[in-house]
């Protein structure tokens, strides 16, 4: 019965039919596919993320930066920079009132796109020609997408009223701008260029105290931001946020303008007469402050066109290239007193002397001290023997310190500088500052250069004794003279007094800064006891001023072998009054060729004369009124005032005191009064001299040219000036050796002409 079964099961089975077939049933995925899907979603989502991180982590802020620019309007607000005044409140530079014109090109538009592209080259063409501007680059800025285009800056009121009024003609009220702006302005033009420097396009200093004090004049810009919609243009009524410029605030210096063009005067007139072809310059501090009250360098360029050459450069300026166009211009504006390193020569024996009586090695009047034969003898690192002359041909002998200096003898300066020693000597030239920049904040400074300790031997050990084959700058050395009279205390030299914030009115002080005391006030008064000697009884004399007390010492240096192309350098360093010292005055001249030869008493010493003569009475400094002006006191009248009375009466008055006069009038001399005399009331002047008076309505005459007095005795001086109708103001006895009018200068007739007379002189170095 079971097998039955199970035979009826197999024939059941035999009957079912298997298809073979490559197809797949359709609700089924491949397991592979799925795999690849799977990896590729994957990595698209990585990808997206990635994407997102670097969005909002690396391109987050620029993103922002860009919506932010895109959504708002910027309008900047420039600040008033500083202006510059000297230490009476003279304006040195200011800024003179001008606009910038721009344009915002994406409403200078018409209806439609034929009319709007006229009307952009109609505007162009209206503002390339009124500004002498290129057509092309101002149409391409009138056809850009910017919001605003800058057309010109600093545009002066003639421009600025001939572009209003074409805008008038053609009725345009919108997408032409003008703004007000500044220009920077210097009243004075050449004064103390080198000291201020100057400003670009931007009014971004360039050169000297615009440079240096950058920061301090130019502010902080202010902005007005507002927003503008989808078509970019503003907003009405949006929310406007103004943050307002802070203005640069106002400098004023310690430099004084009346000594400063003293100074200015003479600098010229002395690089001219002894046709100093590497210019000159001139430091004037007080000691006791460190103030600079004038400094100066000629020749000098104009502020309000710094790019012109002066005179001096225009000789070779076509030929240059445009580089050697570019170095001179620099040269031209460099301030020698910190931007150019010297040789200061004899007046260098100041400091050594000091170092010697400080050390207490010598004494100012030990006799028998030192002993010039003409010449000290050394060996080279060769081994040769070298011999290192004096100045003089004649020797000068056996000397104490005090008359070596008021000599200049080389010799005994070397003896000296051997019995001192190179590290001491170095001691001191550290403490005088020497090494060291002055930090004095003037533009370009440089520092001084010195052979290491290590490599001084003999020679070099030699001639720095008496101030050579070293470099210092100008300014490095008045300061160390400064502190010599100063009573041995290095003071920091100043030039800005103070700061004023011309936003809240506050004013800042700028220090007075002691550094160090360098000598004792018993060495300083020693030394400045031998500096007088060297003006009343030594090479220095030229420089003396009657009435005051002078000390001072003279300086030649020659140039080395392989620079002497670059000449001799004279120079001369005064301190006055020599008690209570008020000022240091360094003048150095450069490659002086002229006739009165090339030492630093010959050349420098009447200049610095000149100088401290009118300085010296502005600072209020006492006269003792010795010397020849005493004398001559009882010969002179004083010049009456006369104006406002009759021309005819003021006539009588002149000629009963002793004058002689000469009349400027335009009717009847009875009736009409005097409005002006030359020269002017308070005068002392010698009997017959000219007094030039003018009735009322007539013109003042100032075509007399000062005639050339050089090597002129007092009578023949005289009569050249009487015979110009000039007067004279005699000081002095001798031949004249300067005069405070250059040659060939227009005055007013009867202007006091000063002349200084000395008695002709050898000068030491």
């Amino acid at each position: 019965m079971a097998n039955k079964k199970k035979k009826k099961a197999k024939n059941a089975n035999n009957k079912v039919i298997k298809l073979k077939t490559g197809l797949e049933s359709k609700n089924l995925i491949h397991t592979n596919k799925l795999r690849a899907l799977l990896i590729l979603t994957i990595l698209i989502f990585i990808f997206l993320v990635g994407r997102i991180g670097f969005i909002q982590f690396v391109q987050g802020n620029s993103l922002k930066e860009g919506a932010y620019q895109q959504q708002t309007i910027n309008q900047i607000i420039s600040p008033k920079r500083g202006n510059i005044y000297d230490s009476t409140g003279k304006a040195l530079a200011i800024g003179a009132q001008v606009d910038t014109v721009t344009i915002n090109p994406t409403k200078i538009v018409k209806s439609n796109e034929v009319d709007t592209k006229d009307y952009k080259e109609k505007v162009a063409k209206g503002l390339s020609e009124i500004f002498d501007l290129n057509y092309d680059e101002i149409l391409e800025k009138v056809s850009s997408k910017s919001q605003v285009e800058t057309i010109i800056k600093k545009v002066e009121q003639e421009k600025v009223d001939q572009l209003k009024q074409w805008m008038e003609e053609n009725k345009i009220t919108i997408g032409i701008n003008i703004d007000e702006d500044s220009k920077r302005y210097y009243p004075y033009s050449t004064v103390a260029s080198h000291v201020i420097g100057f400003c670009g396009n931007d009014n971004q200093g360039l050169s000297g105290i615009e440079a240096k004090w950058e920061s301090v004049l130019t502010g902080t810009p202010g902005k007005i931001v507002s927003s503008k919609g989808s078509d970019q243009q503003e907003i009405p009524n949006a929310e406007e946020t103004y943050i307002s410029a802070e203005n640069g605030s106002d400098l004023t210096l310690t430099i004084d303008l009346h000594i400063q063009s003293i100074v200015e005067k003479y600098l010229k007139q002395a690089v001219e007469d002894n046709k100093c072809s590497r210019g000159g310059n001139v430091i004037a501090i007080k000691p006791k402050t460190g103030d600079i009250i004038a400094m100066s360098s000629y020749p000098d360029y104009d502020l309000n066109s710094p790019y012109t050459p002066n005179s001096t450069l225009a000789q070779t300026y076509a030929s240059l290239t445009p580089e050697e166009k570019s170095e001179a211009l620099y040269k031209m504006w460099a301030n020698k007193s910190v931007a150019e390193t010297y040789e200061p020569g004899s007046t260098f024996k100041v400091i050594t002397a000091s170092v010697a009586l400080e050390e207490n090695i010598t004494i100012p009047d030990k006799s028998g001290d030192f002993y010039c034969k003409g010449y000290e003898e050394f060996e080279d690192i060769t081994g040769s023997s070298i011999k290192i002359k004096c100045w003089r041909k004649e020797p000068h002998g056996v000397q104490n310190l005090r008359q070596a200096l008021c000599n200049s003898c080389n010799p005994a300066f070397m003896q000296l500088g051997k019995r001192i020693g190179p590290e001491t000597l170095y001691k001191y030239y550290q403490a005088f500052g020497l090494f060291d920049f002055t930090n004095s904040g003037l533009y370009g400074e440089q520092n001084s250069i010195f052979q290491n300790l290590d490599n001084v031997g003999p020679v070099e050990l030699a001639t720095m004794s008496f101030g050579q084959r070293l470099n210092v700058t100008p300014l490095q050395m008045a300061t160390a003279i400064s502190c010599v009279a100063n009573d041995g205390i290095l003071m920091k030299p100043r030039i800005v007094k103070e700061i004023t914030n011309t936003d809240t009115g506050t004013t800042t002080e700028m220090p007075i800064t002691q550094i160090r005391q360098v000598i004792s006030k018993q060495t300083s008064e020693k030394v400045k006891s031998m500096m007088e000697s060297v003006v009343t009884n030594g090479s220095g004399r030229h420089a003396a001023v009657a009435g005051y007390s002078i000390g001072g010492k003279t300086g030649t240096s020659e140039p080395t072998e392989a620079n002497a192309e670059e000449g001799y350098v004279a120079s001369y360093v005064a301190i006055s009054p020599i008690e209570d010292t008020q000022i240091v005055l360094l003048l150095t001249l450069y490659n002086p060729k002229g006739d009165n030869g090339h030492q630093g008493g010959q050349v420098a010493g009447p200049v610095v004369s000149q100088m401290l003569s009118e300085i010296l009475p502005y600072l209020g400094v006492p006269s003792d009124e010795s010397s020849s002006s005493s004398s001559n006191s009882n010969h002179y009248i004083t010049v009456p005032d006369v104006r406002n009375k009759t021309v005819a009466e003021a006539e009588k008055i002149l000629k009963a005191t002793g004058f002689a006069t000469k009349v400027y009038v335009d009717g009847d001399a009875n009736t009409l009064l005097v409005q002006e005399q030359t020269p002017k009331p308070g005068n002392s002047l010698a009997k017959n001299s000219m007094i030039v008076l003018y009735g009322q309505g007539s013109s003042i005459s100032t075509s007399v040219k000062v005639p050339d007095l050089k090597g002129m005795n007092a009578s023949e001086a005289s009569n050249a000036l009487k015979s110009q109708n000039l007067n004279i103001n005699i000081e002095g006895a001798g031949i004249v050796i300067s005069q405070d009018y250059l040659k060939d200068e227009q005055v007013q007739e009867g202007t006091i002409i000063k002349v200084t007379l000395k008695q002709t002189l050898t000068d030491a170095h």
